[in-house]
């Protein structure tokens, strides 16, 4: 059941998707479904991005939340809903230029939040660093 008490995944706080872990663009698709009002048109058009700059992506969902890789390099990022934004999480985004604004705990993790509204200023930026982030060895996870 879905927060709203409608049949789907269910959704967890912030409004991320409950998806079972899966390899392949099913689990992928499956999660930018179910992410709740204004943060799937930021789910299909950042999924669309990756598919552009990066034809070979490789997708999977793992934690509840949608991975991109590249065969043989590892993932070099991940999604995931929360209440005010869609984050976008590079692995090793402390060496794209400029690096993504947030930083925590992971030196080498980088991550961009993308508010209701805020794709369309953001993609240049999201497609220039999505294209540096697949051309480094990304992070091997699972």
């Amino acid at each position: 059941m879905t927060s709203g008490g409608g049949e789907g995944p269910r959704l967890l706080a912030g409004g991320n998707p409950q998806i079972p872990k899966g390899d392949g663009d099913a689990p992928v698709r499956a999660y930018i479904a179910a992410m709740p009002g204004w943060k799937r048109e930021v789910g299909e058009q950042f999924d669309a991005l990756v598919a552009r700059v990066v034809p070979e992506v490789k997708r999977a969902v793992r934690w509840n939340s949608p991975f991109y890789g590249v065969e043989g390099q590892g993932w070099f990022c991940t999604v995931h809903c929360f209440t005010r934004s869609v984050k976008v999480t590079f692995f090793r985004g402390a060496l794209l230029e400029p690096p993504p604004p947030g930083k925590g705990k992971d030196p080498e993790a980088r991550w961009v939040d993308i508010p209701e509204g805020g794709f369309a200023a953001l993609a240049p930026q999201l497609e220039a660093w999505v294209r540096q982030a697949a051309a480094l060895p990304g992070w091997a996870g699972f």
